[in-house]
């Protein structure tokens, strides 16, 4: 850290982080929750109707059962959960970035040092992504042994006593897989967007409009969720199959894709994803809007 450096900037960091996250979750729970009853709905017996035969069904079937609350059920969890996975990801982000600007400018090619290459975007914001896993990983997983948790607390406590940290992480290698491409092209989007914008009109990244923020917010939502959806099924299902080895469905990740084709088609690996990509404008606009305000007035 240069004398010049804000000492507290790591703190800023992740306020902003936090703050982007919380609105991410106000904006988008509604179409996540959809997207993972779609995602880890039964597979129905030949014959048999499936329990929702698709998007609209399933909120119309949401909000007769379960009223509006229905998509916000389990809402604390995410408040907490993706508060601290987007702090993470914002304080990992701007620490790569940091450092990507110190080596750039040590090269001695000239220019504007911290504007960095689509390669350093994206390992960037990779690494963000891996870094968020190690939070985002632990699994809430349903159990056929009809176990209930009071709450996030009372799940994690009840999974480490039955299954020890292997059960809270269960799914965690595609669920970094997911992480690593995912966050790498969504802040890739993002900041190759602002980058751009900045050069071209000749302004400072606190001086862009909102619209914009809010336009490339949108635009890494689909650059992440358009290449990584196949994955987050996989992901889904490991996490949501039985911790006992009798009953589970799957074995590994190569076996779920197999039975996920073999069952479902091509189609298997997208189920869900009308939820998915229409929440991915409102919830990802709201995160870069919540941390880039966040940061121009913790400056």
């Amino acid at each position: 850290m240069t004398k010049t450096e804000d000492p507290m900037r790591a703190v800023k960091d992740c306020v902003a982080g936090s703050a982007g996250g919380i609105l991410q979750v106000f904006a988008g729970q509604p179409f996540d929750t959809v997207k993972v009853r779609l995602q880890t709905q039964p597979t129905p017996a030949p014959g048999i109707a499936p329990l929702y035969t698709g998007t609209l069904d399933c909120v119309r079937k949401t909000i007769a059962q379960e009223g509006f609350a229905g998509f916000y059920k389990g809402t604390t969890t995410p408040l907490v959960g993706v508060g601290a996975c987007v702090s993470i990801q914002f304080l990992v982000l701007q620490a790569m970035k940091r450092l990507y600007t110190d080596i750039n400018a040590k090269s001695g090619k000239g220019g504007d040092p911290s504007i960095l290459s689509l390669s350093q975007l994206y390992v960037a914001g990779a690494a963000s992504g891996v870094a968020n896993s190690i939070v985002s990983g632990a699994a809430a997983a349903n159990v056929p042994s009809k176990v209930f948790y009071t709450g996030p607390v009372d799940c994690i406590q009840k999974i480490y006593k039955s299954h020890g940290l292997s059960g809270i992480y269960k799914g965690q290698v595609a669920t970094m897989i997911r992480e690593f491409q995912g966050y790498g092209a969504y802040f890739l989007a993002y900041e190759y967007l602002v980058q751009r914008a900045i050069q071209k009109e000749n302004k400072r990244r606190d001086e862009l409009p909102t619209w914009k923020v809010c336009a490339y917010g949108a635009a890494a939502g689909y650059a992440m969720w358009l290449t990584v959806y196949p994955i987050d099924i996989i992901k889904s299902k490991l996490q949501t199959d039985s911790f006992d080895s009798a009953s589970q469905k799957y074995k590994s990740m190569i076996d779920c894709a197999r039975k996920t084709f073999a069952h479902e088609g091509a189609a298997g690996f997208f189920r869900g994803i009308a939820p998915c990509i229409i929440r991915a404008a409102p919830a990802n606009a709201a995160t870069f809007v919540g941390f880039e305000f966040a940061m121009r007035f913790l400056q």
